[in-house]
């Protein structure tokens, strides 16, 4: 990678972003409405109140993340054209959407008692 790529991506994934940078760009970045699947489900009122509080805070943290991870596939397919992607976009996107179900899966089996 170039070393200023490099070097951005280092920093980015050792340090937290700062909670206004997180809000507008998750604000910018919202999952259109025909991308359903990529919005971050949430539980249902009767199950989420006989969830374990440890549970509970564990789910809003999982929550939080594919907030994050949502709004990184919409910015990130919004600047690719969907019609000449690459083949490593594509792989990317693939890569992106993949963890999305992966971290969906965790969450359904965490809660079940």
């Amino acid at each position: 990678l170039q070393w200023r790529l490099a070097a951005s991506i280092n920093n980015l994934t050792t340090h937290q972003l700062q909670e206004q940078v997180i809000s507008e760009n998750t604000s910018k970045y919202m999952a259109p409405e025909n991308w359903a699947s990529l919005n971050v489900p949430t539980v249902n009122t009767p199950i989420w109140g006989n969830i374990r509080p440890a549970i509970r805070a564990q789910e809003l943290k999982i929550q939080k993340i594919l907030k994050l991870l949502t709004s990184g596939i919409t910015a990130f397919a919004r600047s690719v054209d969907g019609m000449d992607m690459t083949e490593e976009q594509q792989d990317a996107l693939a890569l992106l959407c993949n963890t999305q179900y992966e971290i969906n899966c965790f969450r359904k089996s965490s809660i079940r008692p």
